[in-house]
Parts: structure tokens; C-alpha cells; sequence
């Protein structure tokens, strides 16, 4: 009992100090930090300075420290004024010379502008003109006949280049049914072991084989040289196997592409025709050159388009599912 009382007794004072701990209260005082590092008691800075403003006491004449701030009062509170005062900054004054207004640009000739326009209209297309060819200028005081060697010429060493020089009133003709057929489809024979290992769409024509059938569109663009009576567009022609092109529609890669220039065509009345086949294809250049011709065959309706070949291009166009048959097309596409 003696050693539970101790332990008792000596507990008591620690559980009396928690306690009281427990039950204290600690105050926060909040100051304002601003007010205590910006506002000082003047009496400090006067005692700070209280030996140099002695001197300058005695050497303006003045027994005290305060007799010299009554006398520089009015100065003292004219500073005082002019710090507490904020400065708005004037406004600029006007300038003496009026401000001109900017040069207009200067008038461009109507050739000028018509170049200039279908130059932007053509490096937007990415056709390339006939200037990037061959000298317009130069070759313009040469005959037809040398004309169209020198164009033959230029694309001879390219194996994947199809050129050719038509005469204005047939190509007149071609454009003409062009614009009111800008599209149609085109056979390629092959033969039966070819047509088994082809890939793009093929019609079976009996122990002949088959045919690849092409798609075929038309544009019209603004002519790269300034416009005339005749020159007045460049065109193109992009050739596309059918396959691809109902699989991918207008993102079908095509496989050949020819530009017609009319440049030379006002004076010289000839049409200078450039196409290029798309390397590994599946189209050789012989091929497209084939299909090539057959544009002429089946638009020219002057000349050779003028019979059947002309009436399968309209019912195409028109959609007459019922008379356009597959077989006459390739029948007639072999027709010379």
C-alpha cells in the first residue's frame, strides 16, 4: 500500500501540470507589417542627424535646430507637396506635318494583270507551262515542221514522256466534246495471261482475253501566257484504272497525265501535247500512248468520233446503261 501511494503522490504533480496546459489559451496579435517598416518615429531620424543639422544650424546663422527648420518651413512643405502630387504625363503635341497617307500601288496594263493572274493560276494547279519547256520566244519564229521536231526532241530521252503536236482545228474539235464529256473510261487489251495476273479491273472478251478498263477526266485551266482568241485555257487529261478509282474515288492515284499548250496556237496553229506515265504503274508507256490515241478516236467528232465512237461517249455520258455495252467499246477502241 506504502509504494502505490508514492506512485500516486508522485503522478499527481505531472497530471496537475498537463492539465493546466491543456486548458491554457494562446492569442495571436496580428500587426500590420506595412505600417511597421514604412512609418518611423521622426524624433529618430532627428537624433540620427541631429550633429549635422547642428552645423548647418551655426553656419547659416541660426542658434537651433529648430529655429533653421522654421525658416526653411515653407520650402520643407512645398516638397512635401510636390512628392505627394502624382505627375499624369502630357499628351504629345500634334505633329506640324500631316501624316500622308501611302503611295497607291501603280496601274498595271490589262496584259499585265492577265499574266499575272494566270501565272498565280497555273502555279496553284502545279502545271508546269510551256516556258519550262522550251524557249515560247525563240521557237515562235521557227516554221511548224521545226516546231514540231524540236518538240519531238525534247522529250526523246525520257522513256516515261508522250508527246505529240496537233493541229489547232482538231484539237478545237477534241475540247469541244470534251467539255460536254469530261469523262468516260478507256479499254487496254491484254492478253489472257496477262489479264489472270492483273490487278486492275478486267472484262473477259472470250479466248481474245480481257481488257483493263481506264477512267479517264478532263479540266480546263486559265493559259499560262497572257490570254488571246485562242489561247485561252490549258488543258488536262489524268488516266486512272477503274479499279482504284471506284475504290478511292478522287484520291485515285492516276497513272498517266497529259497537258495540252496552246501558246503557240495563234500564230503557228498548233497545240503542243505533253504526257507523263508514273513510274512502276503497272501502265508501260506503250500502253498509255494506246490509250492516248484513243481520246482522239472517240472525241474527235469531225473526224474519227464521227460514227459509233461518238454515240458510245454520249450514252456514257448520259448514263444509257441499256445500249453502252463493254464489248463495243473495245470493238471500236481497236478500230483504227
Amino acid at each position: 500500500m506504502a509504494s502505490i501511494r508514492s506512485f500516486t503522490l508522485q503522478c499527481l504533480p505531472w497530471s496537475r501540470s498537463s492539465l493546466i496546459r491543456s486548458q491554457q489559451r494562446r492569442w495571436a496579435q496580428v500587426h500590420d507589417v506595412r505600417f511597421l517598416a514604412t512609418h518611423h518615429d521622426p524624433n529618430q531620424v532627428l537624433d540620427r542627424y541631429r550633429a549635422k543639422l547642428d552645423q548647418r544650424a551655426k553656419q547659416e546663422g541660426f542658434d537651433s535646430v529648430e529655429a533653421l527648420k522654421k525658416a526653411h518651413q515653407e520650402k520643407i512643405d512645398k516638397l512635401r507637396r510636390e512628392a505627394s502630387t502624382v505627375l499624369t504625363p502630357e499628351p504629345p503635341a500634334p505633329s506640324k506635318k500631316p501624316h500622308s497617307p501611302p503611295p497607291p500601288p501603280k496601274p498595271q496594263s490589262a496584259a499585265q494583270s492577265q499574266v499575272a493572274a494566270a501565272a498565280k493560276s497555273v502555279s496553284s494547279s502545279g502545271i508546269k507551262p510551256l516556258g519550262s519547256y522550251l524557249d515560247v520566244e525563240k521557237v515562235r519564229a521557227l516554221p511548224p515542221k521545226e516546231i514540231e521536231a524540236i518538240w519531238r526532241l525534247r522529250h526523246a530521252s525520257n522513256s516515261n514522256s508522250i508527246c505529240a503536236v496537233i493541229p489547232l482545228e482538231t484539237y478545237q474539235r477534241i475540247a469541244s466534246a470534251a467539255r460536254q464529256n469530261p469523262q468516260f473510261i478507256l479499254p487496254l487489251p491484254r492478253s489472257a495471261s496477262e489479264s489472270q495476273s492483273s490487278e486492275a479491273e478486267t472484262t473477259a472478251t472470250g479466248d481474245k482475253g480481257g481488257a483493263d478498263i481506264h477512267f479517264l477526266q478532263w479540266a480546263f485551266h486559265p493559259p499560262a501566257s497572257a490570254p488571246s482568241a485562242v489561247n485561252t485555257h490549258t488543258s488536262t487529261v489524268i488516266f486512272t484504272p477503274l479499279a482504284a478509282y471506284k475504290l478511292h474515288g478522287a484520291y485515285a492515284q492516276p497513272h498517266t497525265t497529259i497537258t495540252h499548250h496552246l501558246d503557240l496556237a495563234d500564230d503557228k496553229g498548233l497545240v503542243l501535247m505533253h504526257g507523263q506515265v508514273m513510274p512502276d504503274s503497272g501502265v508501260s508507256t506503250a500502253e498509255a500512248t494506246w490509250l492516248v490515241s484513243c481520246v482522239q478516236r472517240f472525241y474527235d467528232f469531225g473526224g474519227q468520233a464521227s460514227g459509233r465512237k461518238g454515240e458510245l461517249l454520249r450514252m456514257f455520258t448520259q448514263g444509257d446503261v441499256q445500249n453502252f455495252r463493254i464489248e463495243e467499246l473495245m470493238a471500236e477502241a481497236e478500230k483504227l
